[in-house]
């Protein structure tokens, strides 16, 4: 296997366990709303950078997983027309039945 193949699935092994993280750390308040920038150091503690952060709640909210918006007015937001920092994050259905095993997505890898 050359070296380039070798990187690509190494990132996208990666990819996959920091979005089965994030969601994880964001369904702890399943209910509530959790601002990013606290999910964000949650989840820095386990290795997973700024940017590999943001890559998965773009990912998240895209599949809809989880729903964002805005911390200061509680609108809907969308991650590319906001600041991360702004924005809060809350666990959708689809996302519940993913992390108790009711749909499967090979992209989010929940651990065993």
């Amino acid at each position: 296997m050359d070296r380039e193949l070798e990187r690509r699935k190494l990132r996208a092994g990666v990819f996959m366990v920091n979005n089965g993280r994030v969601l994880m750390t964001i369904n702890l308040l399943r209910e509530k709303y959790n601002a990013l920038r606290s999910v964000e150091k949650g989840v820095k503690s386990e290795g997973i950078s700024r940017q590999e952060f943001v890559d998965s709640i773009n990912f998240l909210a895209e599949e809809g997983y989880i729903n964002l918006r805005e911390i200061d007015s509680r609108e809907k937001a969308n991650l590319a027309d906001y600041d991360y920092q702004t924005l809060e994050a809350k666990i959708t259905g689809k996302g519940i039945r993913l992390l108790g095993g009711g749909i499967n997505d090979n992209m989010v890898d929940l651990g065993d």
